[in-house]
């Protein structure tokens, strides 16, 4: 009597175990078309792209004063007007500057990036909220991205559900 109550209750919690295991539900979205739609990131890069380029222009000035004082001081050099000790000045100053260029095109792209993360986080975690609100309404225990998945039913598919929680 004892060992058939015993295997009754495994009988049980695998009866309870294959149920839970079937119960799961898995679901996919496609989050770069989410994020594609969404007018706060249309907003997000086109302020990105502002900034890209005006940093752009101000670095492409730099270089073509650069190059213009570069070929003034050959200029000068070939036509006898600077001693050997003014070329040397002349060309450690010239140095000197572009160096400085060489650093604002790494603080450019410093400063591009620091704005991305600033301007995109918001709206990732925006997407993903909607994402954790549509999985725990519709009782989700997986939602993954179509990115990375090898293949889904498209009645999985759960982009429309999150698009109307983001109100798109």
């Amino acid at each position: 009597m004892k060992k058939f109550f015993q295997l009754a209750v495994v009988a049980l919690l695998l009866i309870a175990a294959t149920t839970t295991a079937s119960a799961q539900k898995f679901g996919y979205v496609n989050s770069a078309a989410i994020l594609a739609d969404m007018a706060e990131m249309k907003a997000a890069e086109s302020n990105l792209e502002g900034m890209q380029k005006q940093l752009q222009k101000k670095g492409q000035a730099m270089v073509q004063t650069f190059q213009t004082d570069v070929a003034a001081l050959q200029k000068r050099a070939a036509d006898g007007e600077l001693t050997p000790k003014q070329q040397q000045e002349e060309s450690a100053k010239l140095e000197a500057r572009q160096q400085e260029i060489g650093a604002f095109e790494q603080s450019m792209v410093s400063d591009l990036q620091k704005k991305r993360t600033t301007l995109l986080e918001p709206i990732y975690e925006k997407v993903n909220e909607a994402i954790k609100a549509v999985a725990e309404a519709e009782g989700y225990q997986f939602i993954f991205d179509q990115q990375v998945l090898l293949y889904g039913q498209e009645t999985s598919d759960v982009s429309a559900a999150v698009k109307a929680k983001l109100g798109m």
